[in-house]
Parts: C-alpha cells; structure tokens; sequence
C-alpha cells in the first residue's frame, strides 16, 4: 500500500451499513452463531492446505514448512477460541461500594459491528485471517483487505472466503493502495492494520474523522543482546533460524545483534557454520530459503548490501541473485551505528548487522536511544541481567534465550509500543481487542436513601463520611 489519497474505490456486494446492521440488532451474540462463523474458518483452513502451499511459492518462494506455519498459527487460534469463547463471552461481576447497595455491576464484552482487516505481505494468509478469528469470535462482521504485493495468496483468500462465508459476514476487497484508501472513507466500528509505521501513520489519520479504533501492528529494529554465558551453539541455531525465516521478511525477526567482545567472533563463526548447515555452500539455491517479495524490496536490500560490501563489512555470506530475487543470509560488522545505512530503518530481509557493546548498560542505552522496538532478546546473562533488561526498558515483548517463538503462543498478547505498535492479540487479548467491555449497574428500588438529593443543608457532613 503505497498511497492513501485515491477516490476511486471497490463496490461491494453487501454495504457496510447493511453488514452492521445485524450485530446492532444482536442478531451475531449468541454463542452459537460465533461457533458456526468458526467452524467456517476451519472448513476453510481444511481448504486451504494444497492451494496456501502453491499461492506462498509463487508470492515468496516460501519452502511448504513456512508456508505450512501459517496455516497452522490460525488453526491453534481457532482451537483456543473455542476452547475458550464461552468464558470470554460471560459477563464478569464488578464489586459494589457500600452506598450503591443494593445492587450489582458487570462488564459485559459485546461486538463492535462491521471491521476492517488490513493484512501484510510477508505473512499474507496469517496475518489477514488470524485477527479474523478474534472479530468472529467477539460477534463482528469483517472486510478483509489482503496485500496486493501477494496476488496469488490474496486471490486464495478471496475464492476460499467466498466459497465458505456469506458476503454479509466476511468479504474480500482486492487492489492497491488506492483501494485501501477508499475503504478507510467508509465507517468502520475498529481497523485493524499490520504493516510498516508509514502507512500505520496513514490508516491512524483516516481513521480519524469517524473516531475509529485502530490496532496498529507495525514493526521497528528488534535487537537481540548476546552477554557473556549464552550457550554459543544453541544462540546461533536459533538466530540463525529467525534471521532466515521467510527470508528474513518476519517483523518480530531479531534485526540487529548487540555482542560483548568475547562473544563476537565465535558467535560470527557459529551463525555462518549454522547456515550453512541450514541451506548448503550455495544458499541462492537452497529449497529451504525464501525469495524476496517484490522486486522494490530486493532492490532496497541489494543497494544496502552492495554499500556494505564496498565498505568491507561482510562477515558471512553477502551474495544474491536478482532474477529469483534471492539474497544469502549474511553477517554484517557495523562500527558506526549511528550514520551506518544498515542502522536507519528496519530492514526486513536476511541481512543481520553485528555491533559489539562492552557489557549489558550500554546494550541498555543503546536500545533505549532508538524508537521502541516491537520485540527485545537477549542471550546469556542471569536473573539479574533479565531484570535489568525488563526494568530499564521498553518493547513490545520480550524474549530470553530464543527468537519469534513468542509470536506463536495464542495465550499470550502480541502487540508493539510506541512507533512499533498499538493494541494486542491473540488469544482472550484479540477477543478484547474486537469487543466493547460494555459496564452495567442495576439497582433496587429498595434503600433510596434521601442525603443524595436536594436540599443540601445539613448533609454535607454526611455525605463526606460516607463517600470519603
């Protein structure tokens, strides 16, 4: 989505409106239509399984295992929405103070009514249908607007939600950022986005003249801190998985790495060793490795690469092919990150810069001196490290000793901070994220007691020790 400012638009089959207008009149409530929208997502998922692995090949080059990781993150998504949907839905019980007895209060989560999911490139079938098990879940309607940079992956999604959905409650919009532009016009009850900061920036300033609530999944420079004491071996297996995976296009994928000078060089030396174990001596040819989505991205990762390698700064790897769109894994020294071009934004590809710092503080301030990073990991170090790393900073999660496995568990919130981020999922975390927690307080007629009414005279004493 390259631009927020075209007209022109889609027409769609079932009007916003006409898709809000069932969950306003609580038609979308009942336990039982949210199971059913479910066990539609699910025939879907079943669907899915041959087609998502072809749709990902041809968009990412993705090797069937990725490509199978996404379609199994909804299905364990789904799992714990219905494991857990009857509890979520209860209305939970609020205390009473003592001078609004008799009585009683409750927060009730009920559904918002039509939403707008926007979803990424560079995960196009999870990310687009993974926030769509949460909006059923709560009892909402959904507009799906997949990446134009994944067609293959974005028509999949359209034909499978087509076949399994009634356009009243699920539809696809195809097209480009001009398309994107004309549904943020419309007035949506919550969009939720996943992309890049700068049209996070857009999506959050068209949203606001119907003052829609907005989940913004963004990214950012996630650094990984590896102190004196992390097991080596186990260190570079799992950076070297999480800096490779779908070609380093992962938003929560470590960005850059922050090494005390006794780790540097064996650490430098067991990532290059793991990768090739990973992908063999020519990684351009490996079937495990993913291609680069567009030909823009691996433009913008070919010209910080070919600076990188004039400067003399590749450590491991630094090769790449244009015609598959493919760039090797590769281990960059950068001793300047401040004007470094490796260091200005995030770069979403296989390219992992490598800065020695002297201990944990100044890894510490390092990390606080940029915007606040999606996620934060660090390898070795103890409980006190761990702590320290927790108290003196901030991200969106944080993670010890392993990499974007965190981004897999359903129980526990996913969400950035700051410029990388607003609001959660996952889990009860996304059924809030698409409910309104509705309060509630019923009285008795019984006990109206008179000291709240005028005239005042006399009751002030009263009514300060009663209410403090």
């Amino acid at each position: 989505m390259t631009s927020l400012q075209a007209p022109a638009g889609p027409t769609l089959p079932v009007s916003i409106a006409a898709m809000r207008e069932p969950v306003s009149r609580g038609a979308t409530r009942s336990l039982a239509w949210r199971l059913e929208q479910l066990d539609r997502l699910e025939a879907l998922l079943k669907a899915a399984e041959q087609p998502l692995l072809e749709a990902l090949a041809l968009d990412l080059g993705k090797p069937p295992v990725e490509a199978t990781y996404e379609r199994i993150a909804i299905s364990q998504e789904l799992q714990t929405a219905r494991r857990q949907l009857r509890r979520w839905m209860r209305p939970k019980a609020i205390g009473l103070p003592v001078w609004a007895w008799p009585g009683s209060a409750m927060l009730r989560p009920e559904p918002l009514g039509c939403v707008l999911i926007i979803g990424p490139w560079n995960y196009p079938f999870q990310l687009c249908l993974l926030p769509l098990v949460s909006a059923l879940a709560a009892g909402n309607n959904a507009v799906l607007k997949p990446s134009e940079h994944t067609p293959h992956t974005s028509a999949l999604i359209r034909s499978l939600v087509q076949q399994h959905f009634p356009p009243e409650t699920v539809q696809v919009v195809l097209g480009d950022g001009s398309i994107a532009a004309r549904l943020l016009e419309e007035r949506f009850d919550h969009i939720f986005f996943t992309g890049g900061a700068r049209v996070g920036r857009l999506v959050l300033a068209a949203a606001a003249p119907h003052l829609t609530p907005v989940t913004l999944e963004l990214g950012g420079k996630s650094p990984a801190i590896v102190l004196d004491g992390a097991d080596i071996a186990a260190t570079a297996r799992r950076l070297a998985w999480g800096k490779s995976l779908n070609a380093g296009q992962t938003c929560i994928a470590p960005d850059y790495l922050l090494v005390t000078p006794a780790q540097r060089q064996p650490l430098v030396e067991a990532i290059a060793t793991t990768w090739r174990e990973f992908h063999g001596d020519n990684p351009l040819a490996s079937e495990d490795l993913g291609s680069i989505v567009n030909t823009a991205q691996f433009e913008r990762l070919e010209a910080l690469l070919a600076g990188a390698r004039q400067r003399g700064q590749v450590l491991a790897g630094g090769r790449s092919d244009p015609a598959r769109r493919r760039i090797e894994p590769t281990l960059l020294a950068v001793d300047d990150p401040e004007r470094d071009p490796l260091m200005q934004e995030e770069l979403f590809g296989p390219l992992l810069p490598v800065i020695v710092v002297a201990n944990l503080q100044e890894a510490l301030e390092r990390v606080r001196s940029s915007s606040k990073p999606l996620t934060l990991y660090l390898f070795g170090g103890d409980r006190q490290a761990r702590e320290q790393l927790l108290d003196q900073t901030s991200s969106g999660s944080v993670c010890f000793n392993d990499v974007v496995l965190q981004g897999g568990l359903t129980d526990l919130p996913f969400g950035g901070v700051g410029d990388s981020g607003m609001g959660t999922y996952h889990g009860e975390a996304g059924f809030l994220t698409f409910s309104h927690q509705r309060s509630v307080l019923e009285r008795s007629f019984r006990f109206d007691l008179p000291f709240r009414y005028p005239p005042y005279a006399g009751k002030l004493a009263m009514i300060q020790r009663l209410l403090g």
